[in-house]
């Protein structure tokens, strides 16, 4: 599955990157991250006034976006990282001010497996990102679609898309104000998932808590996880929810064997709140909705009686895309 054509684009041509190497990360608070070590942009130009050159790294090891099989980089890092584009494109490009509120309506995004075998050095990467769709009241933005391709020595690592409003903190206060008033509170049922079962390696990284079908599981959430909850909000981050699509689909798969979330498609259609339970269920997908060899399932998300979200996730055996060229 591919959601853009890459070679409609061209690799990083300007001096984002130096031939000294890069030396910092962009400043947290543009990826709206807390943490230093979770910024993984490293630079940005703009040839273009709908274009944009990124540079970014991402490490050999993490916390949680820990290597598959030991020897593939986790696609949920492409997530992150088109999800931190998008933030640092609206402080840095498109004037939003600090304190702005996102509202992610889709994040899709599709690998080329073998390109994502972790080498001796953390990965250099370059991202040509283009803004289909701009839209603006007066000069100020109110929603944003690009779309991106990630190269690492100028071959294609991933394609993706993303889209998302944004909110005035006054119209968000408006729009919140109920839930701005209470405080986040996990959500952490007795009979979570094994972590092998959902492609994970710490109890603490898992999203899933078991239920009487095979096919249903309750969201499990602890709010001090550094990664999924880096900083404090009203609602469960978009990246919570797409890490319950990804831990539900290797759960249907079932067969102890890691396996690479080579593609999402995902959307969002309201707030995940806390207190309250939320629903994950999993079935298998029409396989057309996959590439070749890939095992298609859809995934939703249900809270007090409503969908929040939905993802068509495929996954692939590790190794099955061959070695790296």
């Amino acid at each position: 599955m591919e959601f853009i054509n890459p070679a409609a684009t061209e690799p990083c041509a300007c001096p984002a990157r130096s031939d000294d190497g890069l030396t910092t990360t962009v400043p947290r608070a543009l990826v709206h991250r807390a943490a230093v070590a979770e910024v993984f942009l490293t630079g940005m130009c703009r040839p273009a006034p709908e274009r944009f050159h990124i540079t970014a790294q991402w490490p050999r090891g993490h916390s949680f976006f820990t290597p598959i099989g030991g020897t593939h980089y986790d696609p949920m890092l492409i997530a992150e990282t088109i999800r931190q584009v998008g933030s640092y494109l609206a402080h840095e490009a498109f004037d939003v001010p600090l304190g702005h509120q996102f509202l992610l309506w889709s994040l899709e995004y599709s690998t080329v497996p073998e390109h994502l075998v972790i080498g001796s050095a953390p990965a250099e990467l370059d991202l040509t990102v283009t803004c289909p769709e701009i839209r603006r009241r007066g000069n100020r933005l109110t929603a944003l679609g690009y779309e991106v391709v990630i190269r690492q020595r100028g071959l294609v690592v991933a394609t993706g898309r993303v889209g998302y409003n944004v909110t005035s903190p006054a119209v968000y206060r408006r729009l919140r104000a109920e839930q701005l008033a209470k405080e986040p509170v996990a959500s952490l049922p007795p009979t979570p998932l094994a972590p092998a079962a959902v492609g994970r390696l710490s109890p603490f990284d898992v999203v899933l808590a078991g239920s009487s079908r095979p096919d249903l599981w309750q969201l499990r959430y602890d709010t001090r996880h550094p990664v999924l909850f880096d900083h404090t909000g009203d609602h469960l981050p978009g990246m919570v929810l797409l890490e319950a699509a990804r831990q539900a689909a290797v759960a249907l798969a079932d067969d102890g064997a890691a396996v690479l979330p080579v593609s999402v498609i995902s959307t969002y259609q309201r707030y995940a709140e806390f207190g309250s339970p939320l629903w994950i269920r999993a079935e298998p997908a029409p396989t057309e909705l996959g590439d070749a060899g890939t095992r298609p399932v859809r995934v939703t998300g249900t809270q007090d009686g409503e969908q929040v979200f939905e993802a068509f996730v495929s996954t692939e055996p590790v190794g099955a895309g061959g070695p790296p060229r």
